[in-house]
């Protein structure tokens, strides 16, 4: 039986949230909801999982994370989040805490405080990176222009975090990842391939000039 009788999930809310707020954090904009889409398209992969951990890195709003522990409201998984950016982090867990979720926010850039410890042992894996093409001197802010600026192919950050994910990702481990056509998805499958995951894309959607679409991997069955 699924571990949940809905077939639709209810956004989360964020009216918590005010105009001052975005002066700091990302503003959920397409591309989260793209993501939130793709984890209720993909709801029976992941409640099948059973995830004892999940994570969102680079987690803003913290809406993504929140929609994942919706999703699983009735299976007792532990949700992490992590930002660069220490408002974004107060912000995640408060809208966690808006929506009956208990969050547990980390500062820190991508996962470097939390690797060692949580080493195999991610279940379900979140991020909506920095993608946009952008001056590599605009990479690195702790401020709001960190959610994303990604420098040379919009990838400067999504590399980095990629060489990480097969030591945080557990056997059976989903990742999800935003991209957008210009960070050239074939080059990131063939990058992760090599580290022994197979990639699938899970929804593709156009937002003005951007194209963008949710990743999914996992590691290849032998």
């Amino acid at each position: 039986m699924s571990l949940t009788s809905l077939s639709h999930f209810p956004t989360p809310k964020i009216s918590h949230l005010s105009t001052d707020d975005f002066k700091f954090i990302y503003e959920p904009a397409e591309d989260s909801f793209l993501l939130l889409d793709a984890l209720e398209k993909d709801c029976v992969r992941i409640e099948k999982l059973r995830p004892c951990i999940c994570l969102e890195v680079g987690c803003g709003s913290g809406i993504c994370i929140t929609f994942l522990a919706t999703i699983l409201k009735s299976w007792p998984s532990l949700y992490l989040c992590t930002d660069i950016n220490h408002k974004a982090t107060e912000i995640a867990q408060q809208t966690g805490r808006e929506n009956g979720i208990n969050i547990q926010p980390v500062t820190t850039d991508l996962v470097e405080s939390l690797d060692v410890r949580l080493k195999g042992q991610v279940d379900i894996l979140l991020f909506n990176p920095p993608y946009v093409v952008t001056p590599e001197s605009e990479v690195g802010s702790k401020g709001i222009e960190a959610a994303w600026a990604g420098g040379e192919r919009g990838r400067q950050v999504i590399d980095r975090f990629l060489t990480k994910v097969s030591d945080l990702l557990s056997e059976e481990g989903l990742f999800y990842m935003v991209v957008i056509k210009e960070n050239i998805p074939e080059e990131i499958e063939q990058m992760m391939k090599k580290e022994g995951f197979d990639m699938e894309t899970v929804l593709t959607r156009r937002s003005g000039p951007e194209l963008l679409s949710i990743l999914r991997f996992q590691r290849t069955q032998a």
